[in-house]
């Protein structure tokens, strides 16, 4: 699938119905209401810091690709990669209100195929006493400047939390606002190396929900690693300036998850010289190849089964030449059952909906585990 440029929809970012079908109960919806300023304490995430974020150099704080790869990258990836698909900040806090006030930098919250919630809005996470990650809220976004909480009434309690960022959208500038008399410790992010995955629309993460429920997010809580999520909406094509943006990035494993954006003459081109720049620079860093997924109703169109037949031939064709040629710690994960075998796992039979993306994790995550063990060896480490 090529790129396409989303006629975005206002109404959707105001359809609660959309929500009901997303599985979101709209009581637990952070919705906008008067904040008595003086009663809270901002703090500002330029200043804090988030994970997710790659590069030190960029043109708006969260930004994905640094400013030099403007001009480098084609528009449509530069255009892209200033959405802060995969950003998180880390803090701890006793507060029993949460706030926060941002600024989108589109004026188009939604998409046709994905609500408000996922493409523009704040998802936020907290460690349970079990030491496990748990969903706490997510803002609803109903205009470009948003000033909200996005939980209140909390238990009481000294806890850590996770807030994601927007998946398809930028962010200009993003502040944290706890009650006055409360604590707010925030966490640097993580000194161990990232899982970084670099793909297409899928991973950037259509069609979720809300942005914890990206594929990187889910596996990075799964793993308890930080994640950069390089995917790209119609753009995830193993081009060469992308391999060496991504070569200068020093992760603990490389996810190539690109067959949904590629036909097989363009997988059987540049697979090879894609993996090969990345391990010039990386001798050892697990490079993991995906398959495509198949379209939950493919039983229905063969000339689809062909096209993910062809594009998969070709993936494990470059990937038996690569370790033939010696290439090591090269990992390959077959694309058939990544959805799931019912035919549920997709909002419009390409991209995934929530179930999708969690059976996408559950794929991932044996092969993610034996990676990390395999850069963790020392033998292998850079």
């Amino acid at each position: 699938m090529r790129y396409q440029r989303y006629n975005r929809r206002k109404f959707a970012t105001h359809l609660i119905g959309g929500v009901f079908t997303m599985g979101i109960s709209p009581s637990l919806l952070a919705y906008n209401h008067t904040i008595l300023k003086d009663d809270i304490d901002w703090y500002d995430l330029k200043e804090i810091g988030v994970e997710g974020k790659g590069w030190k150099k960029t043109k708006r704080y969260f930004d994905r690709f640094p400013s030099k790869a403007e001009g480098v990258v084609r528009e449509p990836v530069w255009n892209l990669s200033r959405h802060s698909a995969g950003m998180c900040a880390r803090f701890t806090t006793n507060s029993t209100d949460i706030y926060v006030r941002y600024k989108l930098h589109h004026e188009d919250l939604a998409m046709p195929h994905m609500p408000a919630t996922g493409v523009s809005g704040l998802d936020l996470y907290a460690n349970d006493n079990q030491g496990i990650d748990r969903w706490v809220s997510v803002i609803l976004p109903n205009k470009q400047n948003m000033d909200s909480s996005i939980a209140r009434d909390l238990a009481p309690g000294l806890r850590q939390y996770t807030l994601y960022l927007p998946l398809y959208n930028g962010v200009d500038n993003l502040e944290v606002g706890i009650m006055k008399g409360h604590s707010f410790n925030p966490l640097n992010p993580r000194q161990e190396k990232p899982i970084l995955f670099y793909g297409t629309s899928i991973m950037q993460g259509a069609c979720a929900s809300r942005p914890g429920l990206a594929i990187p997010a889910i596996l990075g809580r799964r793993l308890k690693r930080p994640t950069i999520n390089l995917g790209f909406s119609g753009n995830g094509i193993m081009e060469p300036e992308i391999a060496s943006l991504l070569a200068e990035q020093d992760p603990c494993v490389f996810v190539i998850d690109c067959l949904p954006n590629m036909d097989e003459t363009s997988v059987s081109e540049r697979t090879i010289p894609f993996v090969k720049k990345l391990r010039e620079a990386h001798k050892k860093t697990p490079i993991l190849l995906v398959e495509d997924r198949s379209f939950t109703n493919t039983i229905f169109f063969p000339k689809i089964k062909t096209h993910h037949q062809k594009s998969r031939i070709a993936l494990k064709n470059a990937y038996r030449e690569l370790s033939n040629a010696g290439i090591e710690n090269l990992f390959y994960l077959e694309g058939e059952n990544l959805l799931g075998k019912d035919g549920e796992g997709a909002t419009d039979g390409s991209h995934p909906n929530d179930l999708g993306m969690i059976r996408y994790a559950d794929s991932y995550e044996p092969v993610s585990y034996t990676q990390l063990r395999a850069h963790e060896t020392p033998e292998h480490l850079d």
